[in-house]
C-alpha cells in the first residue's frame, strides 16, 4: 500500500490498523532542539480518544503514546521521531457478521476492489482509528508552530441542523461536543438523543481558525496553500467537503462585496475584510486562516440496510459493535492536526523561496 505519507519537508508516515497490535507515526524533518515529551502529544490524543461521553464509542482505549526515537533528554535530535500507541480493547468478534458483507457508507467494497482483500475488523487501515498517527504527529507540528506564534482555535461549528450562534472559546472544553456555544451544545445533545433512539447517526461541521501565519506561504499554481489544506483535510475519512473563508457563500456574493480591501495599520499591511479566509491566489495573506470541514454521518448504524456479500448475494445487514453516533467532536483535533502539519510543511518549503532571505541566513 502506497500513499501513507504526507508532507515534503516536514513528512509524516502513519501505520497500523484498528484491531492490530498498535498504530503510530514516523515524523521526519522536525528540526533539532524542540522541547518534546509524551505529555505534549498526549494532550492532543486525549481530545480524540474514545469513551469520552455517551455520544462516542464505548471502546475503552487510553491511547497512551510512547516516543521510540528522535528525542534525547527532552529535546528533538533532528532524527526521525517514531511514535507508537498500542491497542488494548479490540473486540474483533463484533465484526464477525460482516466478514463477507460490504457495509454501506464504508470502504469495504472499494478496498476489496483495489486490493482483493480487506481487514473487516473495524475497517483495518480505513478505520477512523488510523487518525491516531495523524494526531500524534500534528501535536509535534502544533508545538513547533507555537514557538513561531502560530495558534489554532478549532471547534464544532454544527451537528446536524444545530449550528453555533456565538463564539466563546472558553466554552469549548465544557461540553461533550467541543462547541463554543453552550446553548447550541444543549440543542445538539437533544438532536443526537433522538438520532440514537432511532438507531441513526449525525454529521456536522468542524471549523478551524489559524492565527499568526505570515504572508507568503503556498505556491501560486499546483501548490496553493488552500489546495494543500483541502487535500489534507479531505484525506480524513469522514470529510466530504472543505471550505476556505466564505467558501460556498462566495458563489452567492458579488465582487464588490467579496473582494478584501487593503489598508495600513501601525505601518503594516492589513485587510479591511477577510472573505478570502486568509489565503489569496493560493498564498497566505497574513490574515486569520479560516477553514471548515464538512463531516458525514457515522456510517455504522443499527438500522437494517441493503447490501451484498462479496459473493454477490443480496443481504439485509444490521451492524453491531461500538460506534460513535456522531464523529464530529472527536474529529475536531484531527482537523487541527492535519492543518498544523500542512502549515508546518508550507513554512519549511517557503524558506528557500527568496534569494535575499537565503543570503541573510548564511551571511557570516
Amino acid at each position: 500500500m502506497s500513499q501513507s505519507s504526507f508532507g515534503r519537508k516536514f513528512a509524516v508516515t502513519t501505520w497500523g490498523e484498528s484491531h492490530g497490535k498498535a498504530l503510530g507515526a514516523v515524523v521526519d524533518g522536525c528540526p533539532a532542539g524542540l522541547s518534546l515529551d509524551e505529555k505534549d502529544i498526549q494532550i492532543f490524543l486525549n481530545r480524540r480518544r474514545p469513551g469520552q461521553s455517551r455520544y462516542t464509542t464505548a471502546r475503552q482505549e487510553g491511547d497512551q503514546v510512547e516516543i521510540l526515537s528522535g528525542v534525547f533528554e527532552g529535546k528533538t535530535t533532528g532524527c526521525p521521531i517514531s511514535l507508537i500507541v498500542r491497542n488494548k480493547d479490540q473486540r474483533s468478534g463484533d465484526y464477525g457478521n460482516i466478514a463477507f458483507s460490504y457495509r454501506p457508507g464504508h470502504a469495504d467494497y472499494t478496498f476489496d476492489q483495489k486490493y482483493g482483500f480487506r481487514d473487516y475488523r473495524g475497517g483495518g487501515r480505513s478505520s477512523g482509528r488510523e487518525t491516531i498517527g495523524r494526531v500524534a504527529a500534528g501535536a509535534i507540528a502544533a508545538k513547533l508552530l507555537k514557538e513561531l506564534g502560530i495558534s489554532f482555535l478549532t471547534y464544532t461549528h454544527s451537528i446536524g441542523p444545530v449550528s453555533i450562534s456565538h463564539l466563546h472559546p472558553e466554552e469549548i472544553p465544557n461540553n461533550d461536543f467541543y462547541m463554543p456555544d453552550a446553548s447550541a451544545a444543549d440543542k445538539a445533545g437533544e438532536y443526537l438523543n433522538q438520532c440514537m433512539k432511532e438507531k441513526d447517526s449525525a454529521g456536522g461541521i468542524v471549523e478551524c481558525r489559524i492565527n499568526g501565519v505570515p504572508a507568503g506561504l503556498g505556491d501560486p499554481v499546483f501548490g496553493k496553500l488552500d489546495a494543500e489544506l483541502a487535500k489534507a483535510i479531505m484525506s480524513i475519512g469522514a470529510v466530504k467537503a472543505v471550505e476556505i473563508g466564505d467558501g460556498i457563500q462566495a458563489t452567492l456574493s458579488k465582487g464588490s462585496k467579496n473582494n478584501d480591501g487593503f489598508s495600513i495599520k501601525n505601518n503594516c499591511v492589513v485587510k479591511t475584510s477577510n472573505h478570502s479566509g486568509g489565503i489569496m491566489g493560493g498564498i497566505s495573506d497574513g490574515d486569520e486562516i479560516i477553514l471548515r470541514a464538512h463531516i458525514k454521518p457515522t456510517p455504522s448504524i443499527s438500522l437494517p440496510q441493503n447490501t451484498i456479500t462479496n459473493a454477490g448475494e443480496i443481504q439485509n445487514l444490521e451492524i453491531y459493535g461500538r460506534h460513535d453516533p456522531v464523529i464530529v467532536p472527536r474529529a475536531v483535533v484531527v482537523v487541527e492536526a492535519m492543518a498544523a502539519l500542512t502549515i508546518t510543511d508550507a513554512l519549511f518549503s517557503n524558506m528557500s523561496s527568496r534569494l535575499d532571505r537565503i543570503l541573510d541566513f548564511y551571511k557570516k
